[in-house]
């Protein structure tokens, strides 16, 4: 069934058929129990999403009524807190966290402590004052914060953001592409891999795994970049023709604008500074083992700013549209003629030739005429491309900006 299958089944459950890795277990599990949650979850399609028996899942869920997240470890772990504590205590454990955590301060520390059940918690800024006197904050740190204006697309999975960040080099000579993808709803991360190129095919494989387990988005929004963006007149690749196959709509930045995907860029720049900048990596083979605990923090326990210091999981949902394994047809409205695109892009239409992007080559495009006499819009399913102008004589579709 592949490694994607492998890597989601059961560490726990002997009869399943295959078995959960050890170090993303527990964050599997909460995950699951979340979206069980959720209203209208799917108890039935979720267990198969995440490659478990109905058996195991309601195991999980029995666990977390019973005992909450605690409940779903393999076995019982200290209480996070105790009669008695005192002050000198309470400043161990703020150190301890930031240690774990040295990019956090002190809203984020907070928002945690206060989350796991301690009784004595200090304000943000007293747990500010506590990292600085022993050292653990600069003045660089504190000085960072900006006024921000922010805008979220109002649902889960209304859009996701998707891009590469910077490649890095290995120690053994060779060089890692990290791949990510964003909720822009909710900032939940719906995919962190560790890529040895930024191949279109490449990018399809990954996106095939986060589509089974997840479900699809309505929207995708990317750069201007390969593989999803082409450097000519047109922005469509063989790998946004599949996404929109998909009936997923394509979008594409501003070109020189990349405060277009925020939310993607801000989450690279978390990436960097809490696990790219601590540490080097030696083979490719080393970064997915150190990129997945750091996801699961940050989707599960991280306390988001724009999120009311909550964790991007707690406003996640998975998407009611299911990934199909097989390609659904392209329909086209009756009022369209079709037109199959041949080599090199060219289709004929009244006689007068027209090029569009070699990536629709051998599949049907429908022309659909408008108010206008003489000018026709091509589609692409029910995706509108661009139109052409009969009464010009020019032979290039012209294309709509998203």
């Amino acid at each position: 069934m592949g490694n994607t299958l492998l890597w989601y089944a059961d560490l726990i459950e002997r009869s399943s058929a295959m078995p959960w890795k050890e170090a993303c277990a527990m964050s599997l599990r909460v995950e699951f129990v979340k979206l069980a949650g959720d209203e209208g979850a799917n108890i039935g399609e979720l267990c198969h999403r995440f490659g478990i028996s109905r058996k195991t899942g309601y195991k999980w869920l029995k666990r977390h009524e019973e005992g909450g997240s605690e409940a779903l470890a393999n076995r019982s772990r200290r209480p996070h807190s105790s009669p008695g504590q005192t002050s000198a205590e309470c400043e161990s454990r703020v150190l301890e966290l930031r240690a774990q955590h040295p990019c956090w301060g002190g809203r984020k520390l907070r928002a945690v402590l206060r989350r796991r059940g301690f009784e004595e918690v200090p304000s943000a800024s007293t747990i500010t004052e506590i990292l600085r006197r022993h050292g653990q904050l600069s003045g660089e740190e504190s000085s960072r914060r900006l006024a921000v204006q922010r805008f979220e697309h109002p649902h889960p999975n209304d859009l996701w953001q998707m891009d590469f960040k910077g490649h890095f080099g290995l120690e053994d000579s060779h060089r890692c592409h990290p791949l990510t993808v964003l909720d822009d709803h909710s900032r939940f991360s719906i995919g962190l891999r560790a890529c040895s190129n930024e191949r279109g095919d490449t990018v399809r494989d990954e996106l095939t795994a986060m589509f089974r387990r997840y479900g699809l988005p309505r929207r995708m929004l990317m750069d201007n970049g390969a593989p999803w963006s082409s450097e000519a007149e047109h922005s469509y690749t063989p790998l946004t023709v599949w996404l929109m196959r998909l009936n997923i709509s394509v979008w594409h930045g501003r070109p020189y604008h990349p405060q277009t995907q925020g939310k993607d860029e801000r989450f690279h720049r978390t990436f960097l500074a809490e696990v790219l900048a601590r540490g080097s990596f030696r083979t490719l083979a080393d970064c997915q083992p150190r990129f997945d605990p750091w996801r699961d923090v940050y989707n599960q326990e991280r306390p988001h700013e724009a999120l009311e210091m909550q964790p991007p999981a707690s406003r996640y949902q998975m998407s009611p549209r299911p990934f199909p394994e097989v390609l659904p047809v392209v329909e086209y409205a009756p009022d369209c003629q079709l037109r199959k695109v041949q080599k090199e892009g060219w289709f004929t239409f009244r006689s007068h030739d027209f090029h569009v992007a070699q990536a629709f080559r051998g599949h049907m495009i429908g022309l659909r005429p408008t108010t206008d006499d003489g000018r026709w819009e091509v589609c692409f399913g029910p995706h509108t491309l661009g139109d052409i102008d009969l009464r010009d004589g020019g032979d290039q579709v012209r294309y709509r900006k998203k």
